[in-house]
């Protein structure tokens, strides 16, 4: 007979899937806490034909799908608006319109073979979960469970309602759209040359020394800062955000986590007064050597907690980041 906790063993596994069906680390959350209640109150009917995992993937694709249809699309800044410049104002849109990071720690499960880590960790790079946003809800579904997970049509048009052919057709065009966006396989292993850059990157930002920030920058390199609608395209016009209303960033600390399998930190500006408090988690995007794109994810109250991070720090801490803040195991009720 089946326990919560042969239920549990799968959380992060099928949190990996719910955020990259619904790109928000709250939605999933609320996604894998209704496909454990499901679970938990279905296990009668669980007969074994398939493992445990696959059973709850089946149960947790069908929720997100329902909670597609409820929800908006989430998006980035550049899906949004125009590329803006340092004197446009700035405009806040609700926290619901934008894609959010996730700890990779909630998202690839530890019992992953290094193979599927490889293809899970790719699969939660930004522009990929961006991306898939853009796919009707059933075609989101079957590429993920076909590339992902690793599903056969067979299996896939069972779990969905769906005849084999019109999985196949779905993958055809799932995949010619992500094409069209360019987002094919990356390595995201980090090379020790990208190593050194992000190493770089992070000295360079606490210095504050802007031309070695930008100097580490592709010429048409992006930055963005959800909640905002305003993100910008160029070294030049990065420089000048630091140098102007972004200079009260200057001091700041950074530091170290892991999301979306990309280099991530977050971010404390300072008070004044010895203290740091949390500004932004940070996610970079690295291509050819160089850093492409710059996420600051400002909604601190949400995201701090969830990675993990302490509500200030102060000079010289050495900062010691908790278990993340996931929502409670389910209950039967």
């Amino acid at each position: 007979m089946l326990t919560i906790s042969d239920l549990e063993r799968h959380r992060s596994a099928i949190a990996g899937h719910c955020y990259r069906m619904l790109g928000s680390v709250t939605d999933a959350d609320d996604a894998v806490q209704e496909t454990m209640l499901r679970a938990w109150r279905h296990l009668d009917g669980f007969e074994g034909r398939s493992s445990v995992r696959t059973w709850l993937y089946r149960i947790a694709t069908r929720v997100c799908l329902d909670a597609i249809d409820e929800r908006k699309r989430r998006a980035r800044s550049m899906d949004l608006s125009p590329v803006g410049t340092i004197d446009d104002p700035l405009v806040t849109l609700p926290s619901s319109a934008f894609l959010e990071p996730i700890p990779d720690v909630d998202a690839l499960p530890a019992d992953a073979d290094p193979h599927e880590r490889v293809a899970l960790k790719q699969s939660l790079r930004l522009a990929f979960v961006a991306a898939l946003q853009h796919l009707p809800p059933r075609q989101r579904a079957a590429l993920l469970l076909v590339e992902v997970l690793g599903w056969s049509a067979a299996e896939v048009a069972s779990g969905l309602e769906m005849t084999v052919a019109a999985v196949n057709s779905a993958l055809q065009r799932a995949r010619a759209t992500l094409a069209s966006r360019h987002t094919g396989p990356v390595d995201t292993a980090l090379s020790d040359d990208e190593l050194a850059l992000v190493d770089r990157y992070v000295h360079a930002f606490e210095r504050y020394d802007v031309d070695a920030l930008t100097a580490l920058m592709h010429e048409d390199a992006t930055m963005s800062m959800p909640p905002f609608s305003l993100w910008l395209r160029g070294r030049a016009s990065y420089a000048g955000w630091l140098l102007g209303r972004g200079s009260a960033c200057r001091g700041s600390r950074l530091v170290p986590v892991a999301a979306n399998g990309l280099p991530a930190f977050a971010q404390y500006k300072p008070t004044g007064d010895g203290r740091y408090l949390p500004w932004a988690i940070v996610v970079l995007e690295i291509e050819g050597g160089a850093v492409a794109n710059q996420t600051f994810f400002l909604d601190t109250a949400t995201l701090f907690p969830r990675f993990g991070l302490p509500a200030a720090i102060s000079d010289g801490e050495v900062v010691a980041i908790s278990a993340p803040q996931a929502r409670p195991p389910a209950s039967r009720s």
